[in-house]
């Protein structure tokens, strides 16, 4: 499962690239009121990670891992909605490799999964986006530092980068 530069407009082909396979993962479970959303941790295979840092603190967040909502009614799959966010927040075209974790956050529940780079540049990140960060995996824990973040952080550390 892994995303294309040709699939950056809205709908332009992210369903296509979700595929059926579930990676491992459990039914995500819902709550009323609470959205379903969809990100990644993109390890390098040095063990460092990818990490957006939001324009403005949006969400109160300095630096986090690319995650969002399906926008603009695309009922996407939560493997192709992945996709499409780490390329928008991070520019990046992945592989999604594994289920990371669900993470309950301030208005959805976000399912992650572990991806690896296969092209794309940080440059193409979107407005949401102010910087995009390397960062190695023994200094994740200071840099990402929103509670919202700690399953992943903690999730990250239990798989081998």
């Amino acid at each position: 499962v892994s995303a294309r530069r040709g699939a950056r407009s809205v709908g332009g082909g992210w369903g296509e690239l979700g595929g059926a396979r579930t990676l491992g993962a459990r039914p995500m479970s819902s709550s009323p009121g609470w959205l379903p959303a969809a990100g990644a941790g993109v390890a390098e295979p040095c063990g460092r990670v990818w990490v957006a840092s939001t324009s403005n603190r949006h969400g109160g967040y300095s630096n986090t891992f690319p995650k969002g909502k399906n926008e603009h009614a695309q009922a996407l799959c939560l493997r192709a909605n992945a996709l499409k966010e780490v390329f928008e927040e991070a520019g990046l075209q992945v592989a999604l490799t594994d289920f990371l974790c669900d993470s309950v956050r301030s208005t959805t529940v976000t399912r992650y999964y572990l991806a690896r780079r296969l092209g794309g540049n940080p440059a193409d990140m979107c407005w949401e986006t102010q910087a995009v960060h390397l960062v190695p995996a023994g200094q994740l824990a200071a840099f990402v530092s929103h509670p919202n973040d700690q399953s992943i952080l903690t999730a990250l550390q239990n798989v081998k980068l």
